[in-house]
């Protein structure tokens, strides 16, 4: 392929795409092919599709077919597809839609495509990246696929089983992005908790943790996606003991009725779930914990559902995300069908978002008055805008900071919680004081605290 020739990567649906979209266009940067950040300057477009759900399937598709009007027009010479959409649906998606030059499956297949780009994988270059978050933040996929049997879930046809990365690759690949100026790693994968049982025989996610926190310049370790049933204890002790980690864990339990628990192949019990909860706070009393939960399944009766609203009340979760069930072939509730209406189930997600929002609302305005320790993301308007240790970027609350310091993307800073919303801080800098990549210690938490939707910060 001719270097002239310029390439932009468009990336749907979950973190862990975004980190498959970077490694390609890290590939591509590294073989003299220029990668655009708008697809108006582009020559070839690279879809980066997802399929978790019906929402995020009809997303990629809108986008394959809205970036072939712009080839139709000629304002494109090719389009490529990729992705967890395309691995499920290659068949159908070359018949339906052959307007695409072709179709490649997931991250696996990353040598196929830059080899149709004109480019090479350079193995020597592992963990190499173009970040596309802010430079002081990057998600860290420390694994691929997933065993667990979840009934819902089409991520195991479409990623495969789990695959953990070793440790050392993943230190080396946290080195990269440390003197790239990323001050936070947030650890993801299908199923975090996993890591290592494929290859190890044993959990080394604690292990893993230390490493990564242990790496210079690297301030804050955030934990997402981890599975509650056979949750590793020992993690609870590395996240409360080490100042660098978050004390932030990300769980989604998806239901608490045992009924429904059973036949979604969690795992787990409501008993049990609940056990686990009091454990991680008692272990972490200042742990703010997020879970996702799925409402409208197949079993989900208005008794079991009711279960679910009460277990959410009792639990009082810091942050809540909610799913609506869809149905997915080839996955082992498919039999069951769909019985409870799209009306329905939008009506059981705000029930459950009414509640916790809130909960979230008490939660943040118990923050009033004391002092946290923030993150910089952007600056807007007048203010700039972060978060604290509380919350995971893109998805969570932020805190909208006032004051005449001059602050930067990337600066951690002190400020005076003054006000709170459902979702959201308002605050000021203390004393005008910047403390950018000064560490500020441990947490600074006060007790009281995918992917689709239709308003990420919110509902995942």
């Amino acid at each position: 392929m001719s270097q002239k020739q310029k390439v932009h990567v468009i990336t749907m649906g979950c973190a862990k795409n975004v980190v498959d979209s970077e490694k390609l266009m890290a590939q591509l940067e590294l073989n003299d092919i220029e990668v655009t950040e708008s697809v108006e300057h582009a020559d070839i477009a690279v879809i980066n599709t997802c399929g978790f759900i019906d929402a995020a399937k009809e997303e990629s598709i809108d986008m394959i077919v809205a970036t072939l009007q712009q080839k139709a027009q000629g304002r494109l010479k090719k389009v490529y597809a990729m992705g967890c959409l395309t691995q499920r649906y290659m068949i159908d998606l070359q018949k339906e839609i052959p307007e695409v030059d072709r179709y490649f499956g997931s991250s696996n297949n990353l040598t196929e495509i830059l080899k149709e780009l004109g480019a090479e994988y350079k193995y020597e270059l592992l963990g190499e990246r173009m970040l596309t978050t802010p430079k002081h933040f990057a998600y860290l996929k420390i694994s691929e696929g997933c065993d667990n049997p979840c009934s819902f879930c089409a991520i195991p046809i479409m990623r495969g089983k789990h695959v953990s990365r070793p440790i050392d690759d993943l230190v080396s690949e946290a080195n990269l992005l440390s003197r790239k100026g990323v001050k936070e790693l947030v650890v993801i994968g299908q199923d975090t908790t996993f890591y290592g049982l494929d290859n190890a025989g044993t959990r080394l996610l604690p292990n893993l943790l230390e490493r990564l926190a242990d790496v210079d310049g690297i301030e804050w370790v955030r934990l997402m996606y981890a599975y509650p049933a056979k949750f590793p204890r020992e993690v609870l002790d590395v996240i409360a003991n080490h100042p660098r980690i978050c004390k932030y864990i990300d769980m989604p339990i998806q239901h608490a009725s045992d009924e429904v628990l059973k036949s979604m192949r969690r795992g787990i019990s409501r008993r049990a779930t609940r056990e686990l909860i009091e454990e991680i706070r008692s272990k972490i009393p200042d742990v703010t914990l997020r879970t996702t939960l799925i409402v409208g399944y197949p079993t989900e009766t208005e008794r079991e559902f009711d279960e679910l609203l009460r277990f959410v009340e009792d639990m009082q979760f810091d942050l809540l995300g909610v799913f609506t069930y869809s149905l997915e072939e080839a996955t082992a509730a498919y039999d069951l069908g769909d019985p409870i209406s799209a009306d329905e189930k939008e009506r059981r997600k705000s029930l459950v978002m009414e509640l916790q929002q809130g909960i979230s609302e008490a939660k943040n305005s118990a923050l009033i008055g004391t002092t946290q320790k923030v993150i910089v993301d952007r600056a807007e308007g007048d203010q700039f805008v972060g978060r604290t240790e509380r919350d995971a970027p893109e998805i969570d609350n932020e805190v909208y900071i006032s004051g005449d310091a001059m602050l930067h993307s990337g600066d951690f800073c002190q400020v005076a919680i003054e006000s709170a919303s459902e979702y959201d801080l308002y605050a000021r800098v203390i004393d005008g004081e910047t403390l950018a990549v000064k560490r500020l210690g441990g947490s600074h938490h006060h007790e009281g605290q995918s992917s689709i939707s239709e308003n990420p910060r919110r509902l995942t």
